[in-house]
């Protein structure tokens, strides 16, 4: 028979030839995971750093998110690279400081106003084909990839299709979904992927739905998945049964807590879906293999912008989305899996969305990463290693719906800096003490304001930033029609150290007034000269009446005694005095403290001139 003549010695290297052939198809796929895991990257949307259980929530219920926390690890200081959601998109997908992209607000963004004394820079309307995304390093190296919900990084030639995604569900230019509702639409189109839909599907479970599928496809091979919610964006629009039973549930009734019903039915809704991920990773016998990954793209919606709102409450952190303060840039980051030491370890180390690119990098085998501005932090998630001290960086030259100033901020150490745009004025905190922001040391501490504000201005010019410029066009506080001359605290200037404007919808107030030498004014347009009674609207907290206030104006004071009222978000409107106004004009008033007695003047939410007959 043929191959009877052959050698012994030949039979036993074709023997073991084959055996070691066998265990390489055995052993290699093994190796393969070991050195590509598979990532499974959830971005939520506008979900604040304080808004789970394992963050401090004590009102919306995150069990999975909680889960994945104490099988991980949790950064304890993760920031968003911007305060709204399209930058920070950008700098996930790059590495790169929304600053050095230009991509720098929400897209299309919010259109120039002539109730604004500055222009925004131009702002390109998708991410360039020309940067390499974190798809098309994944890609690159052999993986799987697919896109599934939210995008907003470009329309029609520069979606997920065109930046390193094979698959994509849902995503487009659009920041906020067509429904939560099926069908996925509105006006006739349709969201892509999503045009077959059983009626009254949610949308969060639907996104949920395709991930999975697309694990249970690929499970053989390395995957990388981008799974990006749209809640709890709004819209606010729950799961019908899911909001039913929290309108059921009791709601803190202190102002500024967390009590949004709709809001936590929506994170009910993202914590499922964690964990129907991490149920099919298991089934499949995948959860080795996976790197989980859970993370938001800005700070959760703190101020009224649309029915139901606002979502959610940051406090301890200050302010929200659209605000360069903790509350609109902290954000929660979890992770599992292969390359992470988990075990509940929190993470203090200070990091941001544009380091996932080359961490990602590193714990995936997906080779060098250069020109990027992220650092790798994969030794911290590791536990192998620290990462060196270095600076963070802020630029936001737009005035955002949540009536946010442009403006720029820095963190270096325990110190964060925050210049505004429009006045120059700089705040700066030590935020490993005061997480909230409360105590702006800009006075006691002269020489660090200089220091970080030359080092942020220097950070602009390297990157490149695109400047704001005056507008020609501005008008502030136009007189109304009816001769009325509203001066709302949003649009005050403040002076001073510790004054401040406070948006949340139970305040709408300049409030904080706890230094005497701080001090506020308003520019107006006054288009008929006359005589007008002034009206202010005041509350005061019990024990802090008595303080003596000057508004001047036009060369004339009116000086009034501030009354104490139930709290100071108790608001009454006082007439305090009269000014003849002759000429017409932009105009400038001022509110002066002259005497405080107590802890505070007062929280002011506006002033009127009203018209003498």
């Amino acid at each position: 028979m043929p191959g009877q003549d052959r050698p012994r010695s030949w039979n036993c290297h074709a023997l073991l030839l084959g055996i070691s052939v066998l265990l390489l198809c055995c052993v290699g796929p093994a190796v393969q995971a070991a050195d590509h895991p598979n990532v499974v990257l959830i971005v939520a949307d506008d979900l604040g750093g304080a808004d789970l259980g394992c963050y401090g929530s004590r009102y919306h219920q995150t069990p999975h998110l909680d889960k994945l926390a104490a099988d991980g690890i949790r950064f304890a200081q993760a920031y968003a690279a911007a305060p709204v959601c399209s930058p920070t998109r950008a700098a996930l997908m790059t590495g790169k400081y929304p600053a050095r992209l230009r991509l720098t607000d929400w897209l299309p963004g919010r259109p120039d106003r002539n109730d604004q004394p500055l222009l925004r820079p131009a702002l390109p309307q998708q991410l360039p084909l020309e940067e390499i995304t974190l798809a098309e390093r994944f890609q690159k190296a052999g993986y799987a990839t697919a896109h599934v919900g939210k995008w907003h990084l470009g329309g029609a030639g520069f979606g997920p299709l065109e930046q390193g995604f094979e698959r994509n569900i849902a995503g487009d230019e659009t920041g906020t979904p067509l429904s939560y509702i099926a069908p996925f639409g509105l006006k006739g189109r349709l969201m892509p992927g999503l045009e077959q839909a059983d009626p009254g599907e949610y949308l969060t479970d639907r996104l949920t739905s395709e991930a999975v599928r697309f694990i249970t496809d690929k499970k053989d091979s390395p995957f990388f998945l981008y799974l990006a919610h749209y809640a709890p964006h709004t819209p606010l629009t729950a799961r019908p049964d899911l909001e039913q039973k929290w309108q059921a549930r009791e709601r803190p009734q202190n102002p500024g807590a967390q009590a949004n019903a709709v809001y936590a039915a929506m994170l009910e809704s993202v914590d499922e879906s964690v964990g129907r991920i991490r149920q099919t990773l298991a089934e499949l016998g995948l959860t080795e293999k996976t790197l989980v990954i859970f993370t938001s793209d800005n700070g959760g919606l703190a101020t009224a912008e649309g029915p139901r709102t606002p979502s959610t409450s940051n406090a301890p952190l200050r302010e929200g989305k659209g605000f360069l303060y903790e509350g609109g840039i902290r954000i929660p980051l979890l992770a599992c899996g292969p390359g992470v030491a988990g075990g509940g370890r929190v993470v203090e180390t200070p990091v941001s969305s544009y380091d996932l690119v080359p961490t990602l990098a590193d714990l995936c085998s997906l080779g060098p990463v250069d020109q990027v501005d992220g650092v790798n932090t994969a030794p911290v998630w590791r536990d192998t290693g620290a990462v060196a001290e270095r600076t963070l960086f802020w630029h936001y030259p737009h005035y955002s719906n949540q009536r946010a100033r442009p403006g720029g901020a820095i963190r270096k150490g325990n110190h964060k800096l925050i210049e505004f745009y429009e006045t120059g004025r700089r705040e700066l905190f030590d935020v490993s003490q005061d997480r909230s922001e409360s105590r702006n040391l800009a006075a006691e501490r002269p020489d660090l304001v200089e220091a970080l504000g030359a080092e942020l201005v220097a950070w602009r010019q390297s990157v490149g930033a695109t400047r704001m410029t005056p507008n020609p066009d501005f008008v502030p506080n136009p007189q109304g029609d009816d001769r009325v001359v509203v001066l709302l605290a949003k649009t005050a200037n403040v002076q001073g150290i510790m004054l401040r404007y406070e948006p949340l919808p139970h305040k709408e107030t300049l409030g904080f007034w706890v230094q005497e030498r701080d001090w506020a004014e308003w520019d107006f347009t006054l288009r008929e000269p006359g005589h007008y009674q002034v009206e202010i609207l005041q509350g005061c907290g019990p024990g802090s009446g008595g303080s003596t206030v000057e508004l001047r104006l036009a060369g004339q004071v009116v000086s009034f005694t501030v009354e104490e009222t139930k709290h100071f978000q108790d608001f009454k409107p006082r007439i305090v005095g009269e000014f003849q106004l002759t000429e017409p004009g932009r105009q400038t008033l001022q509110v002066v403290p002259t005497r405080k007695p107590g802890v505070a003047v007062m929280d002011l939410r506006q002033v009127r001139l009203l018209p003498v007959k």
